[in-house]
């Protein structure tokens, strides 16, 4: 069983809600999500996109997200308090990459990537950093057999963490490493935290897999209740620790572990400070929600406008208190989970609250 929700924590909810009660009703754009490709080196177990080397969607001409970006975002914000972070797929397979973050940066955007790594050797590397790269996250997942059972690929463990090694060394930019942990991770995780410390790796963020995409067909790759619990325990400790920056991502409200395990309580910025533009030109907030929610397109609807008026459901979110979250005490805190926890019928798919007080 997790950690009970004390007196003083639940004080401390309280005060946070009402803050993001407040910061709901600016929804002022801080990040911008451009999944620029579904293109991928890799074929993943756990994608919830079925990348693949080739796509039946092709990428998004970077001319169409620059018009968007020129005459629908920048009239409307600071471009020094805007992060565009390109996803995919695996954004390296572009080959207009270096064009698109020079782009970015001629126009005072800082920009960050997602990669698998397997591409990014030092040539590469060296080129984004001349296109003006401000923060690059690594896909790690474990040993090598931990982290080659999730990717598939023989090479990718070794690009990854060399890739990971590589950014961690560079001062200019603000890096991490996320890891999927999985059932096989789990009982090494300390080693592994241990690795990334000896590798020079200064920030780590965790997650876990919900059954959407290829992870639905492999029940392995899921934590049960009990294993779940142990991560956060270890979570918590290797942030009592402070030898590297351990978080949990923000999938969901944790209960007792709230602000143990992240560096504040629970929040979904989706469509509250963050927006995604999809590779077929849907607007959403973060890539990983599912269509049902996609708020407009940017080639039939202005974004600014959809930004402004269209994201009702992603800021007023009482239409999630249903099924199990419907006479659940802590809907106050949580507002139903994160949004990409909801399915094509609008229903939650996994609560972490729930396996934590089972």
């Amino acid at each position: 069983m997790g950690r009970r929700l004390g007196l003083r924590k639940r004080l401390g909810l309280e005060l946070f809600s009402r803050l993001h009660a407040q910061t709901v009703e600016r929804h002022e754009l801080r990040t911008l999500f451009w999944e620029c490709t579904l293109r991928c080196n890799l074929a993943c177990r756990h994608c919830g996109s079925d990348c693949r080397t080739e796509s039946l969607q092709p990428d998004m001409p970077a001319e169409d997200f620059f018009r968007v970006l020129d005459t629908q975002v920048t009239p409307h914000v600071d471009p020094h308090r805007v992060l565009v972070i390109l996803s995919g797929g695996e954004v390296l397979v572009r080959r207009d990459l270096e064009r698109i973050g020079l782009g970015l940066y001629r126009r005072e955007y800082p920009w960050g990537m997602v990669s698998n790594g397997l591409a990014l050797d030092e040539w590469r590397f060296e080129s984004l950093l001349r296109s003006g790269l401000h923060s690059l996250t690594i896909s790690l997942d474990g040993f090598r057999d931990e982290h080659t059972y999730i990717r598939r690929n023989e090479r990718s463990f070794d690009a990854a963490l060399a890739a990971a090694e590589r950014a961690a060394r560079e001062p200019s930019i603000a890096t991490d490493v996320v890891t999927c942990v999985t059932p096989q991770l789990l009982p090494r995780i300390g080693e592994f935290r241990d690795m990334l410390v000896d590798r020079g790796i200064r920030a780590w963020r965790l997650f876990t897999i919900f059954p959407v995409g290829r992870a639905a067909a492999d029940p392995r790759l899921q934590l049960s209740d009990e294993e779940f619990t142990r991560l956060m325990e270890f979570i918590a400790a290797t942030r009592r620790e402070g030898r590297i920056a351990a978080s949990y991502s923000c999938e969901g409200f944790l209960g007792g572990y709230e602000a143990e395990v992240r560096d504040s309580f629970y929040t979904c910025q989706a469509g509250v400070s963050i927006a995604s533009i999809r590779v077929d030109g849907s607007i959403s907030g973060c890539t990983s929600i599912r269509s049902n929610f996609h708020q407009g397109n940017i080639y039939t609807d202005d974004f600014w406008d959809v930004w402004t008026n269209r994201f009702d459901k992603f800021r007023n979110r009482e239409w999630a208190r249903r099924g199990i979250c419907a006479d659940c005490g802590m809907f106050r805190y949580c507002l139903g989970n994160g949004m990409h926890l909801h399915g094509d019928d609008e229903e939650l798919l996994l609560c972490h609250h729930r396996r934590l007080v089972r």
